[in-house]
């Protein structure tokens, strides 16, 4: 159990500089609290160095203990997830790299100096013997909306319940998931395990004239939530 938060010390106090913008223009686009964390833990990270780090390896933030603890029992796919929503944010800037033969993942913060340490990167000239390979667009995991979708609806992520998410967004439409969590919201029924019934008694007995395309074989007729859980 994490130990309550004791107060402020006395005498003088290290500093993190975070630009006012980001509290006038992006903190209202964030609504996930890993991405809020995982934004703050960066700007501490850049002031706690000299000189300050140009980028952040993936592999680097994934062994971190500050990160870990702050983002809870989620683990890495946490991590993806809030990672994920900084760059769909454009708060952080992602590029894929090579070097020695290994792929990495590099992030950026998205001010000026991070984003001329991207020019450096692409010009060859930030780290020797480092390669930037073609960046692909962005496509936002539907994992990520799923997390969100949990986090906001029913509570903390768990690992049991990450396989759980995981293996649903494999199994349903995106927009079959979206509608189970806003009828179990509606029905003030938030738990993971209400969506999912209505997940799998719309695989069974079908969804209007929809179908997954992994339906588990049933009657075909169409469902309504209305009809009791």
């Amino acid at each position: 159990m994490p130990v309550p938060f004791a107060g402020f010390p006395d005498g003088s106090l290290a500093a993190t500089v975070i630009p006012s913008v980001f509290f006038a223009e992006a903190l209202g686009s964030i609504g996930d609290l890993g991405e809020l964390k995982l934004i703050l833990y960066l700007f501490w990270r850049i002031g706690q160095r000299r000189p300050a780090p140009r980028f952040f390896r993936r592999a680097d933030l994934e062994a971190d203990s500050a990160i870990r603890a702050g983002l809870g029992s989620g683990g890495t796919a946490t991590l993806a997830a809030s990672l994920d929503r900084l760059v769909a944010d454009k708060l952080v800037l992602h590029r894929t790299v090579e070097q020695a033969g290994q792929i990495e993942d590099w992030y950026f913060l998205n001010t000026s100096a991070g984003r001329r340490a991207v020019d450096d990167l692409e010009a060859g000239t930030l780290v020797r013997g480092v390669i930037s390979r073609p960046e692909e667009p962005l496509q936002v995991d539907r994992r990520s909306s799923i997390f969100l979708m949990y986090e906001q609806n029913i509570g903390l992520l768990t690992p049991l319940i990450v396989e759980e998410l995981t293996n649903a967004e494999r199994d349903y439409p995106g927009d079959w998931i979206d509608e189970a969590f806003r009828e179990a919201v509606r029905r003030n029924r938030r738990s993971w395990a209400y969506v999912n019934r209505i997940l799998q008694r719309w695989s069974v007995e079908g969804k209007g004239n929809q179908s997954p395309g992994r339906r588990a074989p049933g009657s075909g007729s169409s469902y309504s939530v209305g009809g009791g859980q």
